[in-house]
């Protein structure tokens, strides 16, 4: 079968992320050619502030060398620029260095022609010496002119004319900036944090000229530039002039082919153009909504929808990003997002330290209608994920508005010292603990990979892919990194590769259109794998049976292992087996059945767990069966997301100290409830009193016994990372307990996403929503309560009602491996007697 002709134009990031997004998932549908104007393969155009600065070399900037391209049978036309396209009859045209033409078919085209540096038109800018800052060729002149000359002048102080005119100071030039505004980064950095970064960089040895006017370019007796005049008269000496005032979308071959162009090349959420759906845009030319985007993170979100598209796996939706911009300029880590400049009807947090070391700290949170709409940081950046996580989920931070501006230690023990830990960090020191990743190994897949961001580092090393403690380390190291315009990207996390929808999408849709099936949710939400994969089955599937019960059948092929056998399976193969004691509460009876059992299956390890139970471990599969008929107690769901374990203390029935009958209490609520899955696991605790011997503080649901009646904890955690529970209410009755209990976990079984533990649940939400829902709204929360209720009628016991409960009984029948057939014998050898 032929293969459909596929064109890039432009061989830079976002065009070539696009093609290694296309491969991924559909690598045998397209013949590709590429035209590239730059004589070299896609490289990291990021980091050519470290070439020029001398900290890199060009070789180790390159994303895609040579191999690459032939690898994948791309034909690469490099220093080739494409000067017509016949969309009548679908042929690019190009020139190359030579004066060669080369023609290429297309039944699709994409656009990917970056942006063109802005060089002002003042007399004098077509001067020799006189350079804008875009590409390799740009860098390699700074470089050859600063063996030559001594003067240089950078006309632009927002993030690239900083980084040109350090590295040029680098390289021994004596350079001055200058800015027409008032402070440096004006679009990232509000006055405050902008004059501190001028004054640590004037330290350094960088002149400034601030809200100076240029009026024109010098030329000498050489014909070169040799001074910039001002519009006050003024002159600076410059052998060397870098224009760095911005950049402008590249659309004229756009233009020339009559496509429709506003602020750049205007395409659909598609990333098709408007005007012909052939033809594709994609990166810094491409205007969607309105907006063209110059960050590499939204250009990347854009490459995996054109490819989806590409691809043909269903029609990917580009919704536009919220950026936020972490950069490091020049060894100063700055951070900003949303309306960092404040105004009218907001309120300011701000935390000023000028005298600590590295040049300071400076700290600025905007405050509107209790919720943070703006943060800008210097210095000391290593919450920015965090503050940006809460802008975009536009949650109230009312509850922790005294403690917001000390801002989330989401790094471990190591404090709000990440933005020098990283950066002082060995290659041999370990950053994830969980998955036991140095930041060499981070560094190396950075570098090697061509990573950009933080879902990419977490595929390729696992660092910060279990707990997430280590988040804002590895966010720092990837700053280091990859240069200096990583930003967190701003996007929905599909709950897959399959599909480019979020969780809270998927909810939405079983919801609104009573899909009850996951092929009907592959089917009307487009997934690209017909029957999905092991991440997103399990996801989809606890949507459906909490959305719609008794209605959406639970497909026990869409469990994980565990939850199919029932119990935990161990690194041996072999399971464990915890039988549910109700409020940790056991009798004698059902421990001689306990120990009967473990002799009779031979089970080689008893022990008692931290949840009050006890726990048989080594249990065959072929035996687990027969070990729950024989203890004859309930499921103990440890395998499961669903309610694990009630915690209880004695209580007042026997300690002095207790207050209310804690074990009672603890088992009413298990026995309510016990059957009840959930996004993740969750677990209860009841003390009887404040001392609290049952840890109620760090559970899902902790109630602690005081004189008046109880208090109930919501949302602790007591696993990698500890999360003390939020104090949420002062209840009167035991029956009380059970209708607000029931009602948050029902909130939380219709609302989390999956494996979304109670804790990340109400960070997300809020605490004040979930107040609402269930202490402000009585009518709302009896209702929840009753749904639970509902819900739970007549669910079944796995390790009892097998039927009911679509337990395939046949996994657990043990397999006696069939040995082939031996040939026969041969017949015994005649000998004639003589």
């Amino acid at each position: 079968m032929k293969k459909s002709q596929l064109v890039l134009v432009g061989n830079g990031m976002a065009g070539v992320r696009a093609l290694e997004e296309l491969l991924k998932i559909a690598p045998d549908l397209y013949q590709i050619t590429v035209f590239g104007a730059e004589p070299h393969p896609n490289y990291n155009r990021i980091l050519l502030s470290p070439v020029l600065a001398g900290e890199q070399t060009l070789d180790e900037i390159v994303l895609n060398d040579w191999s690459w391209y032939q690898d994948h049978g791309i034909q690469l036309h490099t220093g080739c620029t494409v000067t017509e396209v016949d969309r009548v009859r679908r042929v690019v045209h190009g020139v190359d260095a030579a004066g060669n033409t080369i023609s290429a078919p297309y039944d699709r085209l994409v656009l990917a022609t970056g942006s063109n540096p802005f060089i002002l038109p003042l007399p004098g800018h077509d001067l020799q010496g006189v350079l804008a800052y875009r590409d390799i060729a740009d860098t390699q002149a700074m470089i050859d002119a600063a063996t030559r000359y001594r003067h240089a002048v950078v006309i632009g102080g927002g993030l690239l004319g900083l980084e040109a005119a350090n590295g040029l100071m680098k390289r021994g030039m004596q350079v001055t900036v200058v800015h027409a505004s008032e402070w440096l980064m004006e679009r990232q950095l509000d006055d405050v944090a902008g004059r501190m970064l001028q004054q640590s960089l004037a330290e350094r040895g960088m002149q400034f000229l601030m809200q100076a006017q240029t009026q024109e370019l010098l030329a000498g007796d050489t014909g070169r530039v040799r001074a910039v005049r001002f519009k006050d008269g003024s002159e600076v000496p410059a052998d060397l002039v870098v224009m760095a005032v911005g950049i402008r979308p590249n659309t004229a071959l756009a233009q020339r082919m009559h496509l429709h162009v506003d602020r750049g090349i205007v395409v659909s959420d598609t990333l098709q153009t408007v005007t012909d759906p052939r033809i594709y845009a994609v990166g810094e030319c491409a205007a969607h909504r309105g907006v063209a985007y110059g960050l590499v993170a939204p250009l990347f979100e854009q490459g995996k929808v054109l490819a989806n598209h590409l691809a043909e796996w269903g029609i990917g939706r580009y919704q536009g990003s919220l950026t936020s911009t972490k950069l490091k300029v020049t060894g100063i880590d700055l951070f900003s997002a949303g309306n960092f400049q404040g105004g009218a009807d907001t309120e300011e947090i701000v935390l000023r330290d000028p005298y600590a070391p590295g040049g300071g700290v400076y700290k600025k949170l905007v405050i509107q209608g209790d919720k943070l709409v703006g943060a800008c940081l210097y210095g000391d950046t290593v919450d920015g994920s965090w503050y940006f996580k809460l802008l975009r989920e536009g949650r109230s931070v009312a509850d922790i508005r005294d403690r917001l501006m000390f801002g989330e230690s989401n790094i471990g023990d190591t404090g709000h010292e990440g933005h020098s830990k990283a950066s002082a960090m060995a290659d041999s020191d370990e950053v994830c603990g969980c998955n036991g990743v140095t930041k060499g190994a981070i560094c190396k897949a950075i570098k090697d990979k061509g990573l950009f961001t933080l879902d990419e580092v977490r595929k390729h090393t696992k660092a910060s892919a279990s707990c997430g403690s280590c988040t804002g380390l590895v966010e720092q190291i990837i700053m280091f990194t990859a240069g200096g315009d990583y930003s967190s990207t701003p996007k929905t996390k599909a709950v897959c590769g399959c599909t480019d929808h979020g969780h809270q999408a998927v909810r939405d849709a079983i919801t609104q259109h009573h899909l009850l099936t996951t092929d009907a949710v592959f089917r009307f939400m487009e997934w690209r794998t017909p029957n999905g994969c092991a991440t997103c089955r399990p996801a989809v599937n606890y949507y459906l049976i909490s959305t719609w019960p008794k209605e959406a059948q639970d497909d026990p092929q869409s469990r994980a292992i565990n939850e199919r056998s029932h119990a935990n399976i161990q690194k041996d193969g072999t399971y464990s087996v915890i039988p549910r004691m109700w409020g940790g509460e056991t009798t004698a009876d059902e421990l001689r059945r306990i120990a009967d059992a473990v002799d009779k299956y031979q089970i080689p390890t008893v022990k008692v767990t931290g949840g009050q139970r006890i726990d048989l471990l080594g249990v065959k599969k072929e035996d687990l069966q027969a070990v729950w008929n024989d203890i004859g107690m309930p499921s103990g769901h440890a395998y499961a997301k669903a309610l694990r374990t009630v915690k209880t203390c004695v209580g007042s029935e026997w300690c002095r100290m207790g207050t209310q009958d804690s074990t009672q209490l603890g088992k009413d609520l298990e026995r309510a409830m016990w059957r009840m899955y959930a996004p993740h696991k969750v677990k209860f605790a009841v003390s009887g009193c404040p001392r609290n011997c049952a840890e109620s503080g760090i559970k899902d649901v902790g109630i602690i016994g005081v004189d008046s009646g109880w208090e109930m904890h919501i949302a602790g955690n007591g696993g990698i990372k500890t999360e003390v529970a939020h104090f949420f209410t002062k209840l009167r009755t035991a029956e009380e307990v059970l209708e607000y209990t029931g009602a948050f976990m029902q909130l939380y079984r219709l609302e989390g996403w999956y494996l979304e533990r109670t804790v990340h649940y109400v960070n997300r939400m809020g605490l004040d929503y979930v107040k609402r829902r269930i202490l402000e709204d009585a009518a709302g929360r009896k209702a929840l309560w009753e749904q639970l209720q509902f819900a739970l009628d007549g669910e079944p016991d796995p390790w009892f009602e097998l039927d009911k409960a679509h337990v395939d009984a046949r996994q657990f029948q043990r397999v006696i491996p069939i040995l082939p057939a031996m040939p026969p014998l041969a017949a015994p050898t005649q000998t004639a007697s003589v």
